[in-house]
């Protein structure tokens, strides 16, 4: 499985630096027309396209596989408000995470890939095509471990398969940890939320998986959710959990409640924290706290 699923992404990464260079994209499909022209812009065209290779690539390498292909693109075709899909097995695909960044040409996009068993994300891939970093996640639950204690493995890898490990920060202190936050996606209230916490440094970054690839290598500690007028999807968050949970991260509610996928609501809503670990309590202890003095009845 781990085999397609890099010949899969770097395959998806072909097809979105050629979109987004506006050079003829590999695989057969069409060069993206502009709008002017009648056509499709090449974030459309991109997504579209990736989505087409996942999907296609997944059915034609295990064409008996017990489990279900949910996509960004596919979801008003295959989901019911309220109803989950019949999945014991699920994979949740984005394939182009960060449409923002990608059209605004920062290269802080991903593709995420995440195979969820009953609800909970057990294999993660996040792939950052314009750093050339394919980032894998295995958690204990798919590694056959977990009841003993035994942690999951993840790890970092080129185009040649060479491997980096998860290098996260030594940062414990809550006035040192670093936030990475989002650069489209911010109001009074997070900013306020910020204020409370009184951590460290903070640094944007477009895309979920981007942004937990910043914790992964250290050079980041901690990235906070809050929804608004709008959340995050399962999509959105799916495979950046698995790969951080995997490597010994943390990922819940700012109550510690765990994130739950495929629910029958898409919606990751809430006040959501993604964390290297050690302080992930005391963050979620004063998040709490802060965010019912910030916006009281909040469900965090």
């Amino acid at each position: 499985m781990l085999a397609e699923l890099r010949r899969l992404s770097w395959g998806a990464a072909d097809i979105l630096v050629a979109y987004g260079r506006g050079e003829q994209p590999p695989y057969g499909f069409p060069k993206a027309l502009s709008v002017d022209e009648g056509g499709e812009g090449p974030v459309s065209a991109a997504d579209l396209a990736v989505n087409q290779w996942l999907l296609d690539g997944l059915g034609q390498a295990f064409p008996a596989a017990d489990w279900t292909l949910l996509s960004e693109e596919t979801a008003k075709e295959q989901l019911t408000a309220g109803e989950p899909l019949a999945a014991e097995w699920l994979w949740i695909l984005d394939p182009l995470d960060g449409t923002k960044d990608f059209l605004q040409g920062t290269g802080e996009y991903a593709v995420h890939l995440a195979l969820a068993h009953r609800g909970v994300p057990v294999l993660g891939v996040v792939l950052l095509p314009e750093m050339e970093q394919l980032w894998l996640g295995v958690t204990a639950a798919l590694a056959g471990g977990g009841a003993d204690g035994s942690s999951g493995k993840a790890w970092c890898e080129n185009r040649a398969g060479e491997r980096t490990p998860v290098r996260f920060s030594g940062r414990r202190a809550l006035d040192e940890l670093v936030l990475v936050a989002s650069r489209n996606h911010r109001d009074a209230r997070l900013e306020q939320l910020l204020a409370a916490l009184e951590l460290g440094d903070t640094k944007a970054i477009g895309s979920v998986g981007g942004k937990v690839a910043t914790i992964l290598r250290g050079e980041t500690d901690l990235y906070i959710s809050l929804s608004g007028k709008s959340a995050p999807k399962d999509w959105d968050m799916a495979a950046p959990h698995a790969v951080l949970e995997a490597a010994g991260g943390a990922f819940s509610h700012a109550d510690g409640r765990p994130l739950s996928y495929n629910s029958g609501d898409i919606r990751q809503a809430g006040c959501l924290i993604a964390s290297h670990g050690p302080a992930h309590s005391a963050l979620c202890e004063r998040t709490a706290a802060a965010m019912a003095t910030i916006d009281p009845g909040f469900a965090v």
